[in-house]
């Protein structure tokens, strides 16, 4: 047998090649890996009894919902920036303002004094100031137009481009979508017997008819608000067929007053009122959102005075037991359709699968 002449060569161990390695190998396969998508993040924040929504999309894009009240000390801006910060928001990129009564509007002055607002949208100019803009509102777009921000004017079928989102303007300025969205369209079968009221009469007269409503939506998860729009606009929208279609999460028109059962055709999984002690969440309305087909809860931002035990969720499910909390209520939704809703005041959560 020939003898073996080549050389034989030894590697050594190198232990700060080897972390090196082990360093770069792990960050190449953090490369690789699919990056984990954020959930949509919706805050229903306690302006006693108004309206303050903040949505905030997987892209970190946030659209707030009207303002709450003006006064207090500036209460309604404080809460809305609490849940900014318990969001990572540090301002506000939309604006909607849904119509001009105080409780929906009131508290932009404010708002502007605790967070930046890139760009607000409203129905246009109010039907109750004579076709102009109430007085302290134009101040404040003003104020955010001079910081390099922008107003429009939204119409039922626009997009609000918050990035990662789809939303979709259904009623404004006392009109509403002509075609249905996508998916929507079928008969409402809830709407035999229903009858529009008189135009101009009560609350078919004002500011409520103007309001704009909106579907959200993040892949199969739909969230619908639509304000205070009023029995006949909720008729208009919904019937004969149903044009915004089905919802797994509803915020109750006009905090919890007493709609048609048109609504029922909305088939909402969750229906959330944002009510206050002594305004919303009225028993009557109350009662007609819970009858609705399909429903699995009911939460509230308030104790309702009028509705007693037997025309109010469990106390596990609402906010603010108590006057003047200020507690909030958090959903958190994926693409796919599941999503849970926290109580912020007693940290208990309940999660709806995806169907």
């Amino acid at each position: 047998m020939g003898k073996y002449q080549g050389t034989i060569t030894h590697l050594r161990y190198d232990p700060v090649v080897s972390r090196n390695t082990k360093l770069l190998s792990a960050a190449l396969l953090l490369l690789a890996a699919p990056a984990i998508a954020k959930p949509l993040e919706i805050y229903f924040v306690d302006v006693e009894g108004g309206q303050s929504t903040l949505v905030v999309s997987p892209s970190g894009q946030s659209l707030l919902i009207d303002a709450g009240y003006a006064g207090f000390g500036g209460r309604d801006a404080e809460r809305i920036k609490t849940a900014a910060k318990a969001a990572g928001v540090g301002h506000i990129d939309y604006l909607l303002v849904t119509h001009y009564h105080s409780d929906h509007v009131g508290g932009v002055p404010n708002l502007l004094e605790v967070l930046h607002v890139t760009n607000v949208l409203d129905y246009g100019p109010s039907v109750d100031a004579g076709g102009t803009y109430p007085e302290d509102y134009a101040a404040a777009v003003s104020k955010i137009e001079a910081a390099k921000g922008t107003h429009k004017v939204v119409a039922p079928g626009d997009k609000i481009p918050v990035k990662g989102l789809d939303v979709t303007v259904v009623t404004a300025a006392g009109k509403h979508i002509d075609h249905a969205l996508p998916g929507a369209g079928q008969p409402n079968e809830y709407c035999s017997g229903l009858e529009p009221r008189k135009e101009g009469s009560g609350d078919e007269s004002g500011e409520n008819p103007q309001a704009v409503g909106v579907v959200i939506e993040l892949g199969k998860f739909r969230f619908g608000d639509f304000s205070d729009i009023t029995w006949n606009k909720e008729l208009a929208l919904l019937c004969p067929d149903n044009k915004a279609g089905k919802l797994d999460l509803y915020l109750a028109t006009h905090h919890g007053g007493l709609s048609s059962r048109a609504i029922w055709g909305l088939a909402p999984r969750v229906a959330i009122f944002n009510n206050g002690p002594s305004k919303g969440a009225e028993p009557a309305g109350w009662r007609l959102v819970k009858q609705s087909p399909g429903l699995e809860d009911v939460w509230q931002l308030h104790f309702a005075l009028a509705g007693g035990s037997d025309a109010n969720a469990a106390d596990t499910f609402i906010a603010n037991v108590d006057d003047d909390l200020g507690e909030y209520l958090k959903v958190t939704a994926e693409p796919t359709g599941a999503f849970t809703v926290t109580n912020h005041r007693n940290k208990f959560t309940r999660t709806y699968p995806a169907k």
